[in-house]
């Protein structure tokens, strides 16, 4: 995407990012953190977040807060406290990005178990949902901005619940910014990221060489201008980082 965003660009805004640990959820965190906003790291592996809190704490960017959290086991309450905790600490939640993802069982329908199959829709479909509904009293009090994160491997075979979570992602995304509009505070938005070198990708295509796809930070541009006012008046779209 062609866009230069200024280096304020989300100067005083609270935004929280999930699947921050690693991969584009990461490369996200850091470079809104960059840009000048406070940044919630949200992830289940602690270690991880604090890597990527100690890399934005070194930049001299805005002190950013650690969130643990593993989205598969977290009940309706978990996510209720996380917004109360939110508006608590900061007073106010400008913007709410999900990177989190699993890909789960990459395999026929009739030889996917079940268990896993149910488990991949909770993390990257149920668990989006779960942790938007608690926020979005929060960011309706703001001029704000919700980024879902798709991929491109939604109908295809052996894609499995994560395919179809994806699927459900959009018309989340799309049914939440339709529902939105007329209040004209609170914008919704899609991203397919594209092909990228993370785990994710690297898990699902193990034969690929990763070096020759685009690293996370090498993405997030798209992720910038969704989040900042440049984009004020775009709801309800898909975007395509490459």
């Amino acid at each position: 995407m062609d866009y230069t965003p200024s280096s304020t660009l989300l100067e005083g805004g609270v935004i929280l990012v999930t699947g921050a640990g690693n991969g584009i959820g990461a490369a996200v965190a850091k470079s809104y953190a960059n840009h000048g906003a406070t940044v919630v790291l949200l992830d289940k592996n602690i270690a991880a977040l604090e890597v990527v809190y100690d890399e934005i704490v070194a930049n001299g960017a805005p002190q950013p807060a650690i969130y643990p959290l593993d989205l598969q086991g977290a009940s309706i309450p978990d996510y209720d406290a996380l917004a109360k905790n939110i508006h608590d600490n900061f007073g106010h939640l400008d913007g709410l990005v999900h990177c989190a993802a699993s890909l789960g069982q990459l395999a026929p329908i009739q030889h996917q178990d079940p268990k896993v199959w149910l488990e991949t829709l909770h993390i990257n479909l149920t668990a989006p949902y779960l942790l938007t509904r608690a926020c979005l009293a929060l960011l309706q009090q703001q001029t704000a901005s919700i980024i879902f994160t798709t991929d491109n491997h939604k109908d295809k075979a052996y894609w499995a619940g994560y395919g179809i979570a994806k699927s459900g992602i959009e018309s989340l995304s799309k049914q939440l910014a339709d529902e939105l509009d007329a209040e004209n505070r609170v914008r919704v938005n899609c991203i397919d990221p594209g092909t990228v070198q993370t785990k994710l990708h690297a898990r699902a295509f193990p034969a690929l060489d990763p070096t020759s796809f685009p690293e996370p930070q090498d993405i997030v541009t798209s992720y910038l201008y969704l989040m900042g006012k440049d984009s004020a008046k775009i709801n309800g779209q898909l975007i395509k980082a490459q």
